[in-house]
């Protein structure tokens, strides 16, 4: 994983399904080789098989006072796949 500290997007306070649609948005706007973290108000379940599926690295991290942080990564320019 990079040692990078990626800009962190807070969509904790958003209704469903507006972290998802944002975060899949941020995602798909990464330039290669690029990082970003969403912090999403549940364990995102439905964005990490997506990021499964498009092949991109993630790691995820339980926030406190609730919610997930997913970090995600582009190795090879997959983003947006």
């Amino acid at each position: 994983m990079h040692n990078d500290v990626p800009p962190t997007l807070d969509f904790r306070d958003l209704p469903a399904p507006e972290p998802l649609v944002r975060a899949l948005h941020a995602i798909d706007t990464l330039a290669p080789g690029g990082m970003v973290r969403v912090l999403t108000p549940m364990h995102p379940q439905p964005l990490l098989d997506l990021l499964r599926s498009r092949r991109l690295g993630f790691s995820t991290m339980n926030c406190e006072g609730g919610g997930c942080a997913v970090t995600v990564w582009s190795e090879d320019g997959a983003a947006g796949a």
